[in-house]
């Protein structure tokens, strides 16, 4: 496969960053639907156990009037001396007079009570002359009170007759006979006519609620929309400055290790050949004390050396990730620290990630070897869609975390806000006897592919 031009190679990351930004707004007003669409639901739901109580309350009250009205005209004419004595001529007169209402009006079953709790008239002849205990409220009705209309299954002692019907509508009025005698009407209708009086109002309401609410998020969604691309604006922004701020630190690391090596070390080196020139040469009795110094300048040479390299880390875009870690930890296996590491074969991450993941892999194992005494240290790296995470394992002697900057782990907590600035995590795992676990995760964006 060849390899992409120069223009091609600077297209991908513009191109994919375009095509991120657009996933990540399109998300986000995704997010905005879903939402709203939770609060349509959330919203409409006891709206549409409001409107059909509603609805069922206002069918119960034309129950109500409906069977007052029946009381009034149809019954309480025909309420005679006869009716109240049980005659059977008065109460087939009787049937006969609300026959039609039964027709027309879905009325079930009509009785009509006396204040003793007798029943002086029932469609039922069998309960004609029956009593049974009246309810508190039979008498606040009795006394002229409003009557009560409700929907409930039918299970009391003088409802032998509408028990298997399931629930029924069931209206209490009071009238009086022709003489003056106070009485209680009491009808049963279906309650199908109430259900579908409910279905028609729940139907007729709920669609303009919806379009209403629907319209409210619709009308939501441009600001939604606007609000999100500007976050997304200041997100890539604020990447943006890390990264120039990142490639600033390594800029500044790069150019004091430079003057070190250029400056520092060159004159040190040539320092310690005129100390060896002078240890041969020289007088005898000095040749043990400028031996001494030529040591002592050797060790800081390299030291200095040691200081560069880890100023300076290598070119990760050319040698990758892999190669970069494999040589960092080399000079502590030289050193006699068992390092070993688990690193997929390919990590194909950006400049600014890889060099994130490498400077805390650097600053951990340096710790490790420096402060924790351990003999082992375990280096893992692992990458899945989202990002990338790096873990440093160590038997050291372990830390108080609580004690993390007290005990000067600068790098560690410079590490932590750059880490968390760029949108990722670090944590530092450590219990005093039991080692130290060092875990950063970072979001990457995946190099263009060759």
């Amino acid at each position: 496969m060849s390899r992409p031009s120069d223009t091609e190679e600077r297209t991908q990351p513009i191109d994919q960053a375009a095509a991120a930004e657009r996933f990540q707004v399109r998300a986000a007003v995704a997010k905005f639907l879903l939402m709203g669409f939770l609060a349509l639901l959330v919203v409409a739901t006891p709206v549409a156990f409001w409107i059909r109580s509603v609805a069922e309350r206002h069918a119960l009250d034309q129950a109500l009037i409906l069977t007052q009205r029946v009381a009034d005209l149809a019954i309480r004419p025909l309420v005679n001396d006869q009716l109240l004595a049980g005659d059977s001529l008065a109460l087939s007169e009787l049937d006969s007079a609300l026959q039609p209402w039964r027709d027309d009006a879905s009325v079930l079953r009509i009785k009509v009570w006396d204040a003793d709790g007798r029943v002086v008239y029932s469609d039922m002849r069998s309960l004609v002359g029956q009593k049974f205990d009246l309810p508190q409220w039979a008498q606040e009705l009795l006394d002229g009170g409003p009557g009560t209309a409700s929907l409930e299954s039918q299970q009391e002692l003088e409802n032998e007759f509408e028990s298997a019907s399931g629930e029924l509508v069931e209206v209490y009025v009071s009238s009086s006979a022709l003489d003056g005698t106070r009485l209680i009407f009491e009808a049963y209708y279906d309650d199908d006519p109430v259900r579908e009086g409910q279905q028609a109002v729940l139907y007729s309401m709920i669609p303009p609620l919806l379009l209403s609410l629907a319209a409210l998020q619709l009308a939501q969604l441009p600001p939604a929309i606007r609000l999100a691309r500007e976050i997304q604006m200041h997100q890539v922004s604020r990447n943006r400055l890390l990264k120039r701020s990142v490639e600033a630190s390594d800029l500044e690391r790069r150019r004091i290790a430079r003057d070190l090596h250029d400056e520092v070390i060159q004159g040190l080196s040539g320092l310690g050949y005129a100390l060896e020139s002078e240890e041969v040469h020289g007088p005898p009795e000095q040749r043990p004390v400028l031996g001494v110094a030529r040591r002592i300048l050797q060790d800081s040479v390299r030291a200095l050396r040691a200081m560069i390299s880890e100023l300076y880390p290598p070119d990760l875009e050319q040698l990758g990730l892999n190669t970069a870690l494999e040589r960092l930890v080399e000079p502590h296996r030289e050193r006699g620290l068992a390092v070993q590491v688990l690193i997929p074969d390919d990590v194909p991450l950006d400049r600014g990630s890889a060099a994130l993941l490498y400077r805390v892999a650097r600053e951990a194992l340096s710790n490790s070897a420096k402060h924790s005494g351990a003999t082992e240290v375990m280096l893992g790296l692992r990458l899945d869609h989202l990002g990338a995470e790096i873990s440093i394992a160590d038997n050291g002697a372990g830390f108080d975390r609580t004690q993390l900057a007290a005990e000067g782990h600068v790098g560690l907590r410079i590490l932590k806000d750059t880490i968390q600035e760029a949108g990722g995590a670090l944590q530092v795992l450590s219990v005093p006897g039991a080692g130290t676990t060092v875990t950063a995760w970072c979001p990457t964006s995946r190099r263009a592919a060759d």
